[in-house]
């Protein structure tokens, strides 16, 4: 497509994407109460493992402090809610880029995407009171936790965010091969440096230093690079067999496809007259 069609398109998968998470932050302001209560209970373990005349407490420095962290919370919400709906329209992006029996796999796409991403962040709440405990731990005797609201809720959706999309990755390394982009081959013959990556990025992504944490989310995102790379091998073996089918076997990118040039199908010479 024309670039002005290109960014007509992304222009209006953003608003559809966009829509969506409005509509679920609205329901993610009502279920605000409960959430904040679930969010408080690692806190409050806290306090009550150190015993009477310890705190471990939200602390809202502002008057519109608890307003604004209700709306941040309520816009977090509504990017979980609305999964299903924004993963579809990054695929879907995609998806003029693609053959007609490829497009198919949008809603493939998306029904692996969702869950992955819910279960990285069902991980990442599993890790939370375990990342609380320990950061609390550094705590002088004696002294009082009064956490900024604000920076606690940050802490914790950055933490959900990172283990989610963290989880949703390879899927789009499966989108690249689909496009041509990214072969198995290359993917295969890279693992040491994918497996590094992982590492390091859940060395970096843990709130907390210990390694059981680290392999808590290095362990599943290695599987799912794998996993990955064995979805691109069957894609490029389908590839392979319809180009064999095709004749196109053995072409390089470059190389130009066979053109049948049998005398009956050779255009006839022109004319004294068109001459």
């Amino acid at each position: 497509m024309p670039l002005r069609e290109h960014l007509l398109e992304l222009r209006n998968r953003l608003l559809k994407a966009g829509l969506a998470i409005g509509l679920g932050a609205i329901a993610g302001w009502f279920i605000y109460d409960p959430l904040i209560t679930a969010l408080k209970e690692p806190l409050e373990a806290v306090a009550r493992q150190r015993g009477s005349g310890s705190l471990a407490e939200l602390n809202y420095g502002q008057v519109a402090s608890p307003f604004n962290l209700k709306i941040k919370l309520a816009v977090y919400l509504g990017l979980v809610v609305a999964s299903p709906v924004w993963l579809y329209q990054l695929w879907a992006f995609v998806v003029p880029g693609l053959t007609r029996r490829e497009k198919r796999y949008a809603m493939g796409f998306v029904a692996a995407a969702v869950p992955l991403f819910l279960a990285g962040i069902g991980l990442a709440w599993m890790v939370l009171p375990n990342a609380v405990k320990f950061l609390t731990e550094f705590t002088p005797k004696g002294a009082a936790n009064l956490i900024n609201a604000d920076e606690y809720i940050t802490f914790v959706t950055q933490l959900e965010l990172a283990f989610g999309i963290a989880f949703v990755v390879p899927l789009f390394l499966v989108a690249l091969n689909m496009l041509g982009i990214l072969s198995a081959l290359s993917m295969a013959k890279a693992w040491r440096i994918a497996v590094f990556l992982n590492f390091l990025f859940a060395a970096v992504a843990s709130p907390t230093p210990d390694a059981a944490t680290m392999l808590l989310l290095a362990f599943p995102m290695v599987g799912l690079y794998m996993l990955a790379v064995g979805v691109a091998w069957m894609n490029d073996r389908r590839r392979k067999q319809r180009d064999v089918a095709a004749g196109f076997a053995g072409l390089s990118d470059e190389e130009a496809s066979p053109l049948d040039l049998t005398p009956e199908r050779l255009p006839d010479p022109p004319s004294y007259d068109e001459l």
